[in-house]
């Protein structure tokens, strides 16, 4: 398998922190890596464009030479390919809590990151849109104030004693979020602390670039 990806781009950082996370616990993930540049247009040329005619990463090319896209689903492939050790959670109330934590991580972070960069200094040169930044600044602290309650009890990962899937796409959207310049309000302790001791892991420095 290959998995096309841009470094620092949310979406592929989360699946490449799963991949790093997966392996570092003694998981088996037989894959490769290929970069798809996006400053220089390469997910908009026709051979990005045959694994995925939306032009975004990214893409999971399998065996058989058919593409898997969408962030959340590959994870999910990835999980079912090579359960042990779990990262989604091994009862049917786990897998629920941790689904709903990596939702509330996607939507609530780093999707409002994402709407925040690309309204104000887009990497990808989009055009400014004040009005979609300053709705997604708002979505983005209520967001971090509900995580911040959660990490309160002090648990070491989003969703208890081991990392799971919600802590990758968390950590992926606080990256961009460190790269794009949102801030991430000082007062929410918790969040800032999960956010130290995850980067200061092995699996998160082989992946975070920020």
């Amino acid at each position: 398998m290959k998995l096309y990806f841009f470094p620092v781009a949310p979406n592929p950082t989360k699946v490449r922190l799963y991949v790093a996370e997966k392996r570092a616990a003694g998981g088996k993930l037989d894959l490769t890596e290929e970069l798809v540049n996006l400053p220089e247009h390469e997910h908009r040329k026709p051979a990005h464009l045959a694994r995925n005619p939306l032009g975004r990463l990214p893409v999971l090319e399998l065996d058989d030479g058919s593409y898997l896209t969408e962030s959340l689903p590959i994870i999910e492939y990835l999980e079912e390919a090579s359960p042990e050790p779990s990262m989604i959670g091994r009862t049917a109330l786990e897998r629920a809590r941790v689904r709903e934590l990596e939702r509330i991580a996607d939507l609530g972070v780093l999707v409002a990151v994402a709407r925040v960069v690309h309204a104000t200094k887009s990497p990808l040169g989009l055009p400014p849109s004040p009005e979609v930044a300053a709705l997604f600044r708002r979505v983005l602290p209520e967001t971090c104030k509900m995580l911040d309650d959660r990490l309160s009890d002090g648990r070491p990962f989003v969703a208890g004693e081991c990392p799971t899937i919600a802590d990758c796409t968390l950590a992926a959207g606080l990256q961009f979020a460190r790269y794009g310049g949102v801030e991430i309000a000082p007062a929410f302790t918790h969040l800032l602390r999960w956010d130290a001791a995850y980067r200061s892991r092995e699996p998160a420095k082989s992946v975070l670039l920020f």
